[in-house]
């Protein structure tokens, strides 16, 4: 527990860090906005990469969806824990970047700015690590490391939403990258995120010989609930992607060139 806690606490804050004196080098032309959110965005792919492999890593180690265990199940979370309490700290960080005043008589009117403006993402940082933590330490006992790797891998995702807002940063809304990774993201949040669910389902019904519309009957009903707590949000921004993907494909040329 103490080794992957500590590596997280040092590994994410020291590559933001990293990124950061990095890219004011390498593109002095950039603001300092500009190099904090996209520092932001590289780490938060990093560690997406990092959970995507680890979750695919258990998945496929576990023959037994309930009962087969492997390390990465636990250990990765405590590695998540410090990047949850990082990223919140990062996302302050792009705020405060962003408003171009940081005089301290301002920041109360910045802090609530941010919560206003990221309050979803804050409560999903919360929920993670007050509910989902304990659930997947403790509360689960030696049972679901499958089903723990299955959620890892719903951040294949992030790489593509991060390189869509550093498009958007760099005022690259226009281009084709910009287009292809549109596509791009809405289908691993589509594959990774909301069909994950019923992915799951099936796995579970498939070691015990159910159909999928079978499974919801014959599991607690507090992992039913758990679940649709769980795809809701999901739900909520892939909507929010469709929203943004019309509005790409549809708008003149002159209007998305301005």
């Amino acid at each position: 527990m103490l080794l992957p806690l500590a590596l997280g606490s040092l590994f994410f804050p020291g590559l933001f860090g990293l990124c950061t004196w990095g890219l004011r080098r390498a593109r002095p032309a950039w603001t300092h906005n500009d190099c904090v959110l996209i520092s932001t965005r590289l780490v938060s792919s990093v560690q997406a990469v990092l959970a995507t492999g680890s979750g695919i890593i258990i998945i496929r180690s576990c023959t037994h969806v309930i009962t087969d265990r492997h390390w990465l199940a636990r250990e990765y979370v405590w590695f998540l824990i410090p990047y949850m309490i990082y990223d919140s700290y990062a996302m302050y960080l792009c705020e405060w970047y962003r408003t171009g005043d940081q005089s301290s008589r301002h920041s109360l009117t910045i802090f609530r700015n941010f919560l206003r403006k990221n309050r979803l993402m804050i409560t999903h940082h919360a929920v993670i690590l007050f509910v989902l933590v304990p659930v997947a330490q403790r509360l689960r006992g030696e049972l679901g490391d499958f089903f723990v790797g299955c959620i890892f891998t719903a951040e294949l995702s992030t790489p593509f939403v991060s390189l869509g807002r550093v498009l958007i940063q760099l005022k690259q809304q226009h281009t084709l990258l910009y287009k292809v990774n549109g596509i791009l993201t809405l289908t691993t949040f589509f594959l990774c995120r909301i069909l994950l669910f019923p992915f799951m389902y099936w796995s579970y019904g498939q070691q015990q010989g159910l159909s999928l519309l079978q499974v919801p009957f014959h599991i607690p009903f507090y992992c039913n609930v758990a679940n649709a707590f769980l795809i809701a949000p999901q739900i909520y921004w892939f909507s929010l992607l469709c929203k943004k993907a019309v509005r790409l494909f549809d708008a003149p040329p002159a209007k998305k060139d301005g």
